[in-house]
């Protein structure tokens, strides 16, 4: 009854327009005071929102946000971009195949798919437009692959999850490595049987030495994801570490090597970090103040109880809750769907016997597949303003790319090796 309330009064403000981090805090505060708390209690939650956004690994999140950014305003997007279509943009709907891999590339050193879709999304959608793709299919190409972004490590959903989960980012990176590389493959074939449907013309010929020119442009942008993934990988810096890790070899490789960045670009960096990491750390604040409410009104717990009543079954549970994540995913952001559904969750998840690291990857496939699925879906609006396409008639020209990422949960939900078995191997 509790948890319905609280459901309805959340949904209630949103509707409303008041922002999603103050209605989150304006449920939590009135939870506590309906259910018996009065206004001494309100240390306990000023408390917890302190502590609840200091966590030692959301410190990573800014410090990816702001990679992301020097990213986009130091030539690097712009040198992977140029290498890539060397690579393969000979092959038909090599551009397209281009866009993919550039997030593939860039989704190793962000973590963020708006920050991916604004760094290829304004470089290539324009070009795709060009030649012969239909603005429609240009944005829901940019838009899907950018979503690769918060699959393949690093990715900000996944840290947010484990500190919430107090699961090991670590392996929450190593488990979306598999998922990630194979999204983007069959995104690629996808986006080829397209190209050949809608007979889209091949980019120029493959030419050895323009690979290796652009190859040689591109060499320092492409060792920021060697040094972020084997850094972490190996075991020699943590997440939070990398990030910052990040942050420094992007400004030394804009700064020194490309030279692309003047006082003016690092100052629209810094202030486009500043902003996306207010927005995410206010919504962690306030969840924090809704966690202690729940926590202490047992929601978790006596969710917990009543679906374990109906089944223990963990594959149905998880069937379940894929359905509930993906509905939420239309109405919330990334941030604020984790924030709110992991800590009601996690008591269920635990009690069937679902890995902590299995359930992390599904729900970041749910949050990728809620970044393409209107209303909300801040990524595909993000390519459309650039592609100017229309937001339905795009939907439905991402429905192809949505099954690939839908196959990909799927796959993930029912066979776990596909994102332990690296996990496993590497303990």
């Amino acid at each position: 009854m509790i948890l319905l309330a609280t459901a309805v009064a959340l949904i209630g403000l949103i509707l409303l327009n008041v922002p999603i981090a103050a209605a989150i805090g304006i449920v939590a505060v009135g939870g506590i005071l309906l259910t018996g708390g009065n206004w001494d209690r309100m240390y306990d939650v000023a408390i917890a929102m302190f502590t609840g956004a200091t966590s030692f690994p959301l410190i990573a999140i800014p410090l990816f946000i702001l990679a992301g950014s020097l990213m986009n305003t130091s030539g690097i997007s712009q040198r992977l971009i140029n290498f890539i279509s060397a690579l393969i943009g000979f092959i038909r709907g090599g551009l397209g195949m281009v866009n993919i891999g550039v997030s593939m590339v860039f989704a190793e050193i962000s973590g963020s798919a708006v920050a991916d879709v604004a760094a290829t999304g304004t470089v290539l959608i324009p070009e795709m437009k060009k030649r012969g793709y239909k603005p429609k299919l240009a944005a829901a190409i940019t838009s899907s692959s950018a979503s690769l972004a918060i699959i393949i490590p690093p990715s900000i959903p996944m840290i947010l999850y484990g500190a919430i989960a107090e699961t090991s980012v670590l392996s929450l990176f190593i488990a979306g490595v598999v998922p990630g590389v194979l999204g983007g493959f069959l995104l690629m074939v996808v986006t080829y049987f397209l190209a050949v449907r809608y007979n889209l013309p091949r980019a120029e010929g493959f030419d050895l030495c323009r690979v290796w020119t652009t190859f040689k442009e591109a060499f320092w942008a492409l060792t920021l994801p060697v040094i972020i993934l084997g850094g972490i990988l190996t075991g020699i810096v943590t997440a939070t570490e990398a990030a910052g890790l990040a942050v420094a070899a992007s400004l030394l490789i804009g700064l020194v090597i490309y030279r692309d960045v003047d006082l003016g670009k690092l100052r629209r960096a810094l202030l486009d970090g500043i902003s996306q990491t207010g927005i995410v750390m206010l919504l962690v604040a306030s969840s924090a103040a809704l966690g202690l409410f729940l926590t202490q009104a047992q929601v978790p717990q006596q969710l917990a109880a009543a679906i374990t009543a109906f089944t223990d079954n963990p594959w149905v549970v998880l069937a379940l809750l894929n359905v509930l994540l993906l509905v939420l995913g239309m109405f919330l952001h990334g941030a604020a769907a984790i924030i709110l559904v992991v800590p009601i969750v996690m008591p269920l998840v635990k009690a069937v016997g679902i890995d902590p690291i299995h359930f992390g990857i599904i729900v970041t496939l749910n949050l990728a597949i809620g970044q393409q699925t209107p209303p909300v879906a801040s990524v595909l609006i993000t390519a459309c303003s650039i592609a100017r396409s229309g937001i339905w008639e795009t939907s439905r020209a991402n429905l192809p790319y949505i099954a690939v990422l839908a196959f990909i949960l799927v796959l993930v939900t029912y066979v776990p090796a596909v994102s332990l078995g690296l996990v496993n191997l590497l303990r």
